[in-house]
Order: structure tokens, then C-alpha cells, then sequence
């Protein structure tokens, strides 16, 4: 009985020099933050611009596009994020600027998210419908991007940081809608049949019924000041799909960016403040109320003050913490691609034949060259998803066009409170529909190369997605969050 009682009390004292020396080494940890807003305005116009069905070039400049950099730095690892003013990445581009950066940092690759803000209002960087890319530009976005980072990285100081969840329900509004039989607009080359569901049916239309699904209203802000509380960067998420604006432009993106930096007085700051809004689950959203009777009036400033507002209001409840733990894991994902069968390519081959210069000029064309491109690529497709915890914040790198059905249900069920979701991170895959949506049909499950994942791809993404949440949730668990004085 002594002995055993000798060997609890040895045991109770390493139990407890451990957990001392554990709270210790918590309390000489410093978190260090640095962040640079990098120009990334194509310099040789025109240029084309992505984000409709057929292509455009535009030669002017309305405002600048930037790539948002943040690093963190726990004292044990660095994590670094790039919100880029562009419509998409390809996976391609983001593994090369996250190899530049590794080069030029030593942040290793699987510790940098890198996702576009989704501005249908600048250069195209990926091949997507009838319009290609501007490989020049291109080249030069990625360059930047790492050089930004770079940038970010000398910028590191010590710091702290918090989060808060704020809420606008006033931009976000569910797009698709279920149609009376008959009434769902149709796409020869779509790879479905009796669509019920349509996309933007417009304010009168007799023949729509309901809304398909939710919508995330949830404004999130990550804050960072120096540990005297003069702000540094912050970033935020919303889940509006974008808002529109003349190209070249960031959209309300860059509006958000400006506004809160005017409200929590950080437009002269040294080094200067860094605001980033990046695009949540907005798949099936955006900012028209098709429950109106007429359109309600907004542009990207009024989006980009009202997003701002929101922010602000949370941005004022914030808890700061002066150390936390910074843990990143990434994960390959397989999936399936729709792929047309041999009937539907020889009916797609006959369309593109007779196409002048071989370039589409509706819609139909368009997916009629989808189908003959998706014919020539492989049947499977690798996309890359990540998660990051940031103390007990949750954020989810995914590399597709989210609805906000799947964002709520990955932040209900994710161990880390709260959690949430950049959207068109670490390449593009396309839309990933719920298995439910895509029994309705409609745009965003038209088979191209902007949505050629399986069926059943949601599903997968979302349970990869929160085993990556638990385990980044589990690991340095045990180590406590410094509360800011």
C-alpha cells in the first residue's frame, strides 16, 4: 500500500509539473501576426473577363485588384492566408504560388490557403465556357501573390487576436428556384432531363413556387491588432455570391475592405492595414430578393456598406487573445466527373463543327463545346480541402462553389465554435450541388467543366471537411488560449 501510494504521489507530481510547465510555455509563447495588401491590376489591356457564358476584353480600369495577404506565427508554426481579387484559381496556379511562397518564406505549402474573392469582374486566369485565359496575366497574379505573402511575413510583430459571428440578412438571398412542371428553363447539353428548378426566374414569374434551399447570413470576422490594440488586418466572410460592377474591377469586395477600415479607424496605421472579405457558401445565392415584385435597389457600394456594418457591429464584442494555437491539415479528395456519353458528344461535335472560328455565341453552343471538352478529360478529379484552427475558430478551405445548405451544415457540425467557410480555395472544381439539388436540374448542375462532379460529390466533401475539422480540433488541444489583458 505504501509503495503504491509512493508511486501516486511521483505520478501526481509529474502530472503536475507537466501541466505547469505546459501553462509556462504557453505564457512565454508570442503570437506574431504581419499582413500586405499586394497590387495585382493587369498591366496589359485588354484583357479578357470571365464569369459569364460568352467572352468579353475590356481596356479599362474602374478600380484595382489586390491579393490580401495574412501570416500568422504561434512560435511553433506559420499559417498564411491570400484572399486574391479573382473570379477563380485553378488548383494549378495556387500550388504554384503556394511553391513561390515556400521558396521565398519557408511556410510549407500545406499551411497556406489560397481562394479568390469570386469578382465577376476580372482577368480571366482559368479556362471557363467559351472564354480562356490570359496566360501573361496569369503568370503575374501567381507571382504576386507569393511575393505578397513574402511581404506579410517581414511585416510579422507581435500581436493578438479574436473572432466574432456578425449577421446581414439583407444581401443573401437563395437564387434557384423550384418551377411548375414544364416551366424550368432546359439545356440541350446539360446532361439532365425535366429540369424543376431555375436559376434568377425573375421578380413576376407565375410559374415560380418556392426557393430550393437556405442561405448563410452569417458576416465573420477574424481580428488582429498589435498588442496595444492598433489594428493590423482582419478578415471576413459572407456568402452573397457577388454583386456586379464594370470590369476591371474587385466588385463589393474591395468596398467591404475600405469601409471597415474607416470605421475602426485603421486607414492610418503603420505598418498599413489589411482588410479581406472572402466568398462563403454562395453556390446557390446572391443578392436579389425574387420575392419582391421589383427589383430592389443595390450596387457594390451599398453591399460593401451594409457587410461593413454588420462586421463592425461584431467586430465591437470581440474577445482578444495575446498567444493561441495555429493548426492547419489538408486533404486529397477523388471524385468522380460526369462524363457525356458517346451519343450526346457525336450531337455536340455536330453543333461545334458548324461554330464560326470555333467559338460559341449562345448558350446552347457553349455547353455543346463543354460536352466535347469534358469527352477529352479523365473521369476523375483530385481536389484538395483544408482546415484551419485558430485557438477555437474553425475555418475550411473548400475548392468549389458551396450552396449555403452544405457552409450551415459543415458549421453545425463542426467540433470548433464557431466555424467558418472560404469557398473557391486551393483551385476551382466547379459547383458541388447536394445530391437533392441535382435532381432538380437547373444551371448550377448543367454538366461543364464549371460543374462536372459526381452526384454524390457534396456528401464526400462535406464528411472530409469535418474529419479534417475534428482533427485539427483535437490536436494541441491541451493547450490554453491566452486571454488579452
Amino acid at each position: 500500500m505504501k509503495t503504491f501510494l509512493a508511486w501516486a504521489t511521483v505520478v501526481a507530481a509529474l502530472v503536475t509539473t507537466t501541466a505547469l510547465s505546459s501553462e509556462s510555455s504557453n505564457v512565454d509563447r508570442v503570437l506574431r501576426a504581419g499582413a500586405f495588401a499586394i497590387d495585382i491590376t493587369p498591366t496589359k489591356l485588354p484583357v479578357p473577363v470571365s464569369g459569364g457564358i460568352l467572352p468579353r476584353f475590356v481596356s479599362d480600369i474602374h478600380d484595382p485588384l489586390h491579393a490580401r495577404c495574412l501570416v500568422l506565427d504561434d512560435g511553433q508554426a506559420q499559417i498564411a492566408i491570400a484572399i486574391v481579387d479573382s473570379l477563380l484559381l485553378s488548383r494549378e496556379q495556387a500550388d504554384k504560388a503556394k511553391e513561390l511562397t515556400r521558396q521565398a518564406t519557408g511556410i510549407p505549402s500545406d499551411r497556406i490557403l489560397i481562394a479568390a474573392t469570386h469578382t465577376h469582374s476580372a482577368p480571366a486566369v482559368m479556362a471557363a465556357h467559351a472564354t480562356d485565359p490570359d496566360q501573361d496575366y496569369a503568370e503575374f497574379m501567381v507571382a504576386q501573390i507569393a511575393k505578397g505573402i513574402a511581404e506579410a511575413q517581414k511585416n510579422l510583430r507581435p500581436a493578438r487576436i479574436g473572432w466574432a459571428m456578425g449577421q446581414d440578412d439583407k444581401n443573401v438571398f437563395c437564387r434557384r428556384y423550384l418551377m411548375k412542371p414544364g416551366t424550368a428553363a432546359t439545356n440541350p447539353f446539360g446532361g439532365t432531363e425535366n429540369d424543376q428548378a431555375q436559376m434568377n426566374p425573375g421578380h413576376n414569374n407565375p410559374n415560380k413556387i418556392r426557393r430550393t434551399g437556405p442561405v448563410d447570413t452569417d458576416v465573420a470576422v477574424l481580428s488582429i491588432q498589435t498588442r496595444d490594440g492598433q489594428p493590423l488586418a482582419l478578415l471576413s466572410n459572407y456568402s452573397t455570391h457577388y454583386v456586379g460592377a464594370p470590369p476591371i474591377s474587385a466588385d463589393y469586395f474591395a468596398v467591404f475592405c475600405n469601409r471597415i477600415a474607416e470605421m475602426i479607424g485603421a486607414n492610418d496605421v503603420s505598418p498599413p492595414f489589411v482588410a479581406m472579405l472572402s466568398n462563403g457558401t454562395s453556390g446557390d445565392a446572391n443578392c436579389i430578393d425574387f420575392e419582391r415584385s421589383e427589383r430592389r435597389q443595390f450596387d457594390r457600394f451599398t453591399v460593401g456598406e451594409d457587410v461593413a456594418r454588420a462586421a463592425f457591429e461584431a467586430y465591437q464584442t470581440i474577445q482578444y487573445y495575446d498567444w493561441v494555437p495555429l493548426v492547419v491539415e489538408e486533404r486529397l479528395l477523388t471524385l468522380g466527373v460526369r462524363m457525356p456519353s458517346e451519343e450526346e458528344v457525336a450531337e455536340a461535335k455536330a453543333v461545334v463543327a458548324e461554330l464560326p472560328e470555333g467559338r460559341p455565341r449562345n448558350i446552347t453552343e457553349s455547353y455543346a463545346r463543354e460536352t466535347v471538352l469534358l469527352s477529352q478529360m479523365p473521369s476523375s478529379h483530385e481536389l484538395k480541402l483544408q482546415a484551419i484552427r485558430i485557438g477555437q475558430l474553425g475555418i475550411t478551405g473548400l475548392p468549389v462553389e458551396a450552396f449555403g445548405s452544405t457552409g450551415l451544415e459543415i458549421k453545425q457540425r463542426s467540433p470548433l465554435k464557431p466555424t467558418f467557410n472560404i469557398s473557391l480555395a486551393n483551385g476551382y472544381s466547379g459547383y458541388a450541388p447536394p445530391p437533392d439539388q441535382h435532381k432538380l436540374g437547373g444551371y448550377t448542375t448543367w454538366r461543364a467543366r464549371t460543374s462536372m462532379l459526381e452526384v454524390q460529390a457534396e456528401p464526400k466533401i462535406v464528411a472530409t471537411t469535418l474529419e479534417l475539422l475534428e482533427s485539427v480540433a483535437n490536436q494541441r488541444a491541451a493547450e490554453q488560449l491566452r486571454v488579452s489583458p
